[in-house]
């Protein structure tokens, strides 16, 4: 439930806006369903790592113990920034979804109490979170079924009026739109709605029987995901023209409005559009919430390796990590950055956050492929692997392939027109990552670890 609740937000309910505007549907569905695939196989590959070696943070303790020391202080890190930034998106989405209601109240004012709200939440304690997002996950995962009901019934004419069709998908240059450009910066927000699938790899440690749960969590999490963003994307594009003026990254002075809400105005349901636009708050929420609760464990379970500052390893009465939650809030205050400088800021963060993710993924692809080989190198038989990724190595080395092309080519209109700021925000992951692990690598003098003294030991957690 905790990466369903991650995954399943402001990525669908308010992004998928900008993908439509910017590559047209058919570019939209084929960004998604590329990185749909991308993610099948890396959730395959972390499955298989965290049946045999099930740890809380697992991404830095796998690349630690089979690639580098480096790569794993590097990966640690930028998960952890991946997730506080990810934080600031989405709060930073709670005071575009109000202004549906009070359009001339700013946005930074409603932003900066749903972030006191989701703190108050992280810091009760690990049960009041679990609640919160159990409850608000029912609610996102109802809406997105009771939207796609209603928007097949309103292509086909049953609601709605006329039927409506697939005109759209052929609508002015529909149904790509910009090109090969296009849809690799589309990769990128799809890339930005599909993270959350990996917080299994940091639960993995809390599981008390890893081997059965993990296995099923991935599989029923990932296609409920991909069945849920395709057909949802499919239904926004049929519905609305890409040219839209009221789509995110459209140009239009109006971007405060989430494309399922637009589709129910479309079909006449102004009142049905208002609660939805309740509901897609409450995802937005709950989004946020998982996005507090991955980085504040990541930081702790970075504290407990000695890759971060021991305070970030403390822990209240409840078992919370409270200094880490701070800090972690800290950088979700980048929301009110959307307040000063407008909605081009928001599209910003959305293209740094899913930027670190992609970083993160590729560290779980080449982590597996090591692990793997070091596997065979050292005796081992598959047969001793309780959980086997699908197509090995085609999976993680295609996961490596699209990583590194989507890294290179996701702003390559700034890239074109020298946009300096655009380059600064878009890629500010990757001299990031660079700068953390030369650091790591030079003062500690690591190199990657020879297949043969690989650590695959089990791990006992306390």
């Amino acid at each position: 439930m905790i990466a369903l609740g991650g995954s399943i937000g402001t990525g669908l309910f308010v992004a998928s806006g900008s993908a439509i505007s910017t590559a047209g549907p058919g570019g939209a569905l084929v960004a998604y369903i590329g990185i749909g695939i991308m993610v099948y196989f890396l959730m395959t590959s972390l499955g298989e790592m965290a049946t045999y070696i099930p740890v809380s943070g697992s991404f830095a303790t796998y690349a630690t113990r089979f690639v580098d020391p480096a790569l794993g202080f590097a990966l640690g890190w930028n998960y952890w920034f991946n997730w506080a930034i990810t934080l600031a998106v989405d709060v930073s989405t709670t005071g575009i979804v109000m202004h549906f209601w009070l359009p001339h109240v700013p946005g930074w004012i409603f932003s900066a109490f749903f972030l006191v709200v989701i703190f108050i939440i992280n810091a009760l304690s690990v049960r009041s979170f679990g609640e919160t997002e159990y409850w608000l996950s029912i609610i996102k995962v109802a809406t997105v079924i009771v939207f796609l009901i209603v928007g097949f019934l309103t292509i086909f004419g049953i609601m709605g009026g006329a039927p409506i069709g697939f005109k759209n998908f052929t609508t002015g240059k529909a149904p790509f739109v910009g090109g090969i450009p296009a849809i690799l910066s589309v990769f990128v927000v799809a890339g930005f709605s599909f993270q959350g699938t990996e917080l299994i790899g940091i639960t993995a440690g809390e599981s008390a029987t890893p081997e059965k749960s993990i296995p099923k969590a991935i599989k029923q999490v990932f296609w409920r995901i991909l069945l849920f963003y395709i057909l949802a994307i499919f239904v926004i594009a049929a519905i609305l023209p890409y040219t839209s003026k009221d789509l995110l990254g459209s140009g239009a002075t109006d971007v405060a409005i989430s494309p399922f809400t637009l589709v129910f105005r479309r079909v006449g349901l102004a009142s049905a559009a208002s609660v939805i636009n309740a509901v897609i708050l409450t995802s937005v929420i709950s989004a946020a919430n998982s996005g507090m609760y991955a980085s504040t464990r990541m930081l702790w379970a970075m504290s407990k390796q000695g890759i971060a500052p021991k305070a970030m390893g403390r822990t209240n009465g409840h078992g919370v990590p409270v200094p880490a939650l701070l800090v972690t809030t800290v950088i979700g205050l980048f929301t009110f950055l959307t307040g000063i400088f407008g909605p081009r800021i928001y599209l910003f963060l959305v293209s740094a956050s899913g930027l670190t993710g992609f970083i993160a993924w590729l560290g779980i692809a080449i982590s597996h492929y090591r692990f793997r080989r070091a596997f065979v190198a050292q005796g081992h038989q598959l047969s001793e692997l309780k959980y086997h990724a699908k197509l090995f190595p085609f999976g993680p080395v295609l996961a490596m392939v699209l990583g590194v092309l989507v890294i290179i080519g996701q702003d390559l209109n700034s890239v074109k027109h020298l946009d300096w700021q655009a380059l600064g925000v878009s890629y500010m992951s990757v001299p990031l990552f660079i700068i953390l692990y030369s650091y790591y690598k030079i003062r500690h003098k690591t190199k990657v670890i020879p297949l043969d003294k690989v650590d695959l030991t089990k791990i006992h957690q306390d």
